[in-house]
């Protein structure tokens, strides 16, 4: 892939997340894909099963993204998440995604985010107080994973 067709399926993925379509966000990953954030580290098809179950339960998401870097088969994108946590806070998580994609596809993702900070808004004061702490980071993976129908990050 030269730089343009991976700015092309950038846009088109960001562009879907942003429209909360999981099923489109699911099909720009390749069937042996990997995922990583500060939640999951996930592979297959179990990266598109969280995208889509993500998306589907969420009413208030908002993306908006930068594409900073695009080159021949990797990007760089910066994007932001605005959404009401379930139970929780409002959240306005920024991300740093850095991807590498063939033929179209995304063949690995690596998401990052400061998750203390995210912790404190969408979870409040246990988040604020708690979300430095490894062991609250992998109980808050094992949770999501859970909702999500994913298996937790190890």
């Amino acid at each position: 892939m030269n730089s343009e067709e991976t700015k092309a399926v950038l846009t088109a993925f960001f562009d879907a997340l942003a429209r909360r379509d999981g099923e489109a966000v699911a099909a720009f990953y390749a069937p042996g894909a990997r995922f990583e954030d500060e939640i999951f580290k996930l592979e297959g098809a179990d990266v598109g099963k969280m995208w889509a179950a993500l998306l589907r339960g969420s009413k208030t998401l908002e993306v908006s993204y930068t594409i900073a870097r695009a080159g021949a088969g990797s990007g760089t994108v910066e994007w932001t998440a605005r959404y009401v946590y379930p139970g929780g806070g409002p959240v306005v998580n920024v991300i740093l995604s850095e991807l590498e994609l063939a033929e179209g596809k995304i063949l690995r993702q690596t998401d990052r985010f400061d998750f203390p900070r995210w912790a404190a808004q969408a979870l409040g004061p246990a988040g604020r107080l708690l979300g430095g702490f490894a062991w609250f980071r992998r109980a808050v993976s094992r949770k999501a994973a859970a909702r999500f129908g994913v298996p937790p990050k190890p």
